[in-house]
């Protein structure tokens, strides 16, 4: 699944058909996309993994989900859930989610959210992550209401940067060590940017499909953790596990 950064990416390939008028739609969605015929894109926008077509009335908002994928002025086998036509080329979109978001974006969005945006707010994450105490880490950084557009990498890489279990409970950590958390997953956000932008993310991975810590020179171990069940690369060494803090009753 696309993370946020490789949403910001897919923004700013897209910038060549800002303010243009669609001249011809087409696709399998089930969604009214032909009201997109004769409209012009107001503007291109990211909410996390959500990549956002703005027009006058309406939004189109495309998810790539699990397996979705993107082809500007290119075309594969599969038919399009969505194809847009412009002067000067087309997109495509494949195997994604698509809904139509009515009005103000301002209303169904919280940009302060989003690890990408210029309005994310740290305080604000933190104080959303003290709101969970018997969240996991494994699954806080992965919640899009927290830490919009973060995904399984960033997740993996985030917490063995700081040196921290997944499977600590938000109660046990440190209010320091949660706030270098949310600067954290932040920075490495825009590094994955980077790194996409220059093929060589995989090559920065240090935990993330990893087998052993370059740390401790021992295995890292794999599993599926927390109630999200995704794959997560951890050292039981040098990622601290918290002690339990007492119950207050």
């Amino acid at each position: 699944m696309p993370e946020g950064p490789s949403i910001v990416i897919l923004k700013e390939e897209a910038q060549i058909f800002e303010g243009k008028k669609v001249i011809a739609v087409s696709g399998n969605s089930k969604e009214a996309i032909d009201r997109c015929q004769g409209q012009k894109v107001i503007a291109f926008k990211t909410w996390g993994k959500h990549f956002l077509i703005c027009f006058q009335d309406f939004t189109v908002r495309i998810h790539l989900m699990l397996f979705g994928s993107y082809l500007i002025n290119a075309t594969k086998e599969a038919m399009p859930r969505l194809s847009l036509n412009f002067d000067n080329g087309f997109i495509n979109f494949y195997s994604c989610s698509l809904k139509f978001i009515e009005g103000d974006l301002d209303a169904v969005y919280d940009w302060s959210a989003d690890i990408m945006n210029d309005h994310w707010d740290v305080k604000k994450a933190v104080a959303k992550l003290k709101a969970q105490p018997a969240t996991l880490l494994c699954d806080a950084l992965l919640d899009q209401h927290i830490f919009s557009g973060s995904g399984n990498i960033v997740k993996n890489e985030v917490l063995y940067r700081l040196r921290l279990h997944p499977l600590n409970k938000i109660a046990d950590v440190p209010p320091r060590a949660l706030s270098k958390l949310a600067k954290e997953t932040r920075t490495y956000a825009f590094d994955f940017l980077r790194w996409k932008k220059e093929f060589t993310l995989k090559e920065h991975w240090l935990a993330h499909t990893k087998s052993i810590c370059t740390r401790c020179n021992i295995p890292l171990h794999k599993a599926y953790l927390g109630k999200t069940k995704r794959r997560t690369f951890y050292c039981d060494n040098c990622q601290q596990l918290f002690k339990p803090k007492p119950s207050s009753s």
